[in-house]
C-alpha cells in the first residue's frame, strides 16, 4: 500500500489520494479491486474518518474509484488506459475542488447536529401551518395535474409578487415576472443568458458561494468586488470596472450572504453610475428582502429595470422544500430568460406555485414575517455579545437577517476549524467558500439562528489557544 507522512506539510487528504491513484496508475491495483472501507483505512492509519471520507470523494470525483451503494469503493475501469480527467479539478484547481467537496458533503449536510454555518432556518422559524393550510385548501381543488402549467408560473402568483414589488416602489407587468425553481435557478438563467466562458464577470467579495461555484463551471472569470460594512469599496469597483471591462454585475446589496451587510443609498446611486457610464448589467440577488424589517430602496427600485434583473425567493421564509423563486427584468430580457427556462427544464411546479400562493394569501403571511424578524433581531443581538465576548472581531452588526461575518485573531484557517468541527458534530461556515479566489481566510459565517447551542461556543472557546 503506502504510508502517511502525519509531519508532512501536504494534507493527510493530498497523500491518500496521490497514493492511491499511483497504485492506480502503476497497475498495482487493478480495475475491479475493492478498496480498505472508510472505517477500515482511518483504524489502519490513524487517520480521522473524516479525512478519509474527503479523500475518497476526490478519487471518485477524478475518475479513479466508482463508488457502490452498500458495497464500498472500487477501482474504476480506464479507458485507453488512463484514469478518468479530472476535469473539475483541473479546470478550477486544488482549492476550488477542496471546496466544492465541503460544500457538497457538509455545508449542505443537513445531518449534522449543530448547524451554526449553514444558510436556511431551523423549521419552526418557517411558516409550516400556512403551508399545511394551504396544502389542505389546494386538495379540495380542482387541479390539472396532467398539464405543465404556464411557462412563466402560476398567473395569480405572478400578480401577486407584482403588487409587492409595487409596494417596494418597482414597477412591473405580470409578464415581467417569471416564476422559477428557487432562486437558484433564477441565478442559473441569468448567468446562462449573460456569461459566456472566459468573461470578466464581477461577484461580491466575499460573496453568494452557490452563484460563485455556477459561474465557475461557466468558465467565467471571476472579478471580487470587496464588501464593507456600508456596502461596497466603491473605488475598488470602479478601478476594476475599467480594467477589466465586464458586463455584468452579480451583487447582494440587502442583508448580503455572508457579511449581513446592507449597502447604503449612496453607494447603490454610485453603482448605478458606473453601470450607466460602462455599460453594465447588474443581477440583484434580493432573496433576503423580506427579513429586512426596514423599507429601503433597491437597485431595481432606483434603476426600474433598465439594467437591473432582480432576483427573489420564498425558500428563506415559507419553506426550501416548495423551491420557488422568481425573477424579474425588463420586457425584453425576461422573454429570453423564459425562453431559456423551457428549454433547459419546460415548466416550473404549478403545484409548488399554488402552495405558495395559497401560504401568502391565507391571513397570517405578514404576522409570520413580522415574528420572524422579530426573533431574528434577538437572536442577532444575543450571538454578535457572545462571539464578542470570545474575541471574535464583527465585520457588521446588521441586528436583520441570518449571518453575522466573524473571526477571530487566534484563529487563522476557518476551513481547518470548519472540518474539525465536522468532526464535533458542527457545522460550520468557512469564509473560503465564500470567496471569489478561493483562498483561505480566517472569516466564518454564522447563522444566527442555529447559535443558540451552548456546544457552539465551547468548541469555538477550543479553537483559541490559550493566552
Amino acid at each position: 500500500m503506502f504510508t502517511l507522512q502525519p509531519e508532512s506539510p501536504v494534507r493527510l487528504v493530498t497523500q491518500i489520494v496521490e497514493g492511491f491513484s499511483r497504485l492506480i496508475e502503476e497497475g498495482a491495483l487493478r480495475a475491479g479491486t475493492k478498496l480498505p472501507s472508510i472505517r477500515q483505512f482511518a483504524q489502519a492509519h490513524g487517520v480521522s474518518v473524516f479525512t478519509v471520507v474527503e479523500a475518497y470523494d476526490r478519487l471518485v470525483a477524478q475518475g479513479w474509484l466508482q463508488s457502490r451503494p452498500n458495497s464500498g469503493f472500487f477501482v474504476r475501469r480506464r479507458i485507453g488506459g488512463t484514469a478518468a480527467p479530472a476535469a473539475t479539478s483541473s479546470a478550477l484547481g486544488g482549492n476550488a475542488f477542496d471546496a466544492m467537496w465541503y460544500l457538497r458533503k457538509i455545508f449542505e449536510n443537513r445531518h449534522l447536529t449543530m448547524k451554526p454555518g449553514c444558510g436556511w432556518l431551523p423549521r419552526d422559524w418557517l411558516f409550516e401551518d400556512g403551508l399545511k393550510r394551504s396544502l389542505r385548501s389546494l386538495a379540495g381543488e380542482d387541479v390539472d395535474l396532467a398539464g405543465y402549467g404556464d411557462p412563466k408560473g402560476f398567473l395569480p402568483l405572478r400578480k401577486l409578487i407584482r403588487d409587492t414589488l409595487a409596494e417596494q416602489e418597482i414597477a412591473v407587468t405580470p409578464d415581467q415576472v417569471l416564476l422559477t425553481q428557487g432562486s437558484s435557478q433564477a441565478l442559473d438563467l441569468a448567468a446562462r443568458r449573460l456569461v459566456r466562458a472566459g468573461d470578466a464577470v464581477l461577484v461580491d467579495d466575499p460573496g453568494y458561494a452557490n452563484l460563485l461555484f455556477g459561474l465557475r463551471f461557466l468558465g467565467a472569470r471571476l472579478i471580487g468586488v470587496p464588501r464593507t460594512p456600508a456596502g461596497y469599496d466603491l473605488a475598488a469597483l470602479e478601478r476594476l470596472i475599467q480594467l477589466h471591462q465586464p458586463r455584468v454585475f452579480f451583487t447582494q446589496p440587502r442583508l448580503q450572504s455572508p457579511t449581513g451587510s446592507v449597502a447604503q443609498l449612496a453607494h447603490l446611486h454610485r453603482v448605478l453610475q458606473l453601470a450607466e457610464k460602462h455599460d453594465l448589467l447588474i443581477v440583484e440577488n434580493d432573496i433576503y428582502a423580506e427579513l429586512d424589517p426596514d423599507p429601503r430602496p433597491s437597485l431595481a427600485s432606483l434603476d426600474q429595470l433598465n439594467r437591473v434583473l432582480q432576483i427573489g425567493s420564498y425558500s428563506k421564509t415559507v419553506s426550501p422544500n416548495i423551491r420557488v423563486g422568481h425573477l424579474v427584468a425588463h420586457p425584453d430580457l425576461i422573454e429570453d430568460l423564459a425562453q431559456l427556462k423551457m428549454i433547459a427544464g419546460l415548466t416550473s411546479s404549478e403545484f409548488g406555485e399554488r402552495l405558495a400562493y395559497g401560504a401568502l394569501t391565507e391571513g397570517r403571511w405578514r404576522k409570520h414575517l413580522k415574528g420572524l424578524r422579530e426573533r431574528l433581531a434577538q437572536a442577532h443581538e444575543r450571538v454578535a455579545g457572545r462571539l464578542d465576548g470570545l474575541g471574535f472581531e464583527l465585520f457588521a452588526e446588521p441586528k436583520a437577517g441570518m449571518f453575522l461575518w466573524a473571526r477571530h485573531p487566534a484563529i487563522a484557517d476557518a476551513a481547518q476549524a470548519s472540518m474539525q468541527g465536522a468532526e464535533s458534530d458542527i457545522l460550520l461556515g468557512p469564509g473560503h467558500l465564500f470567496a471569489a479566489d478561493l483562498q483561505p481566510t480566517s472569516w466564518m459565517r454564522f447563522n444566527v439562528a442555529y447559535c443558540g447551542d451552548q456546544r457552539v461556543f465551547a468548541f469555538l472557546e477550543g479553537q483559541i489557544p490559550p493566552r
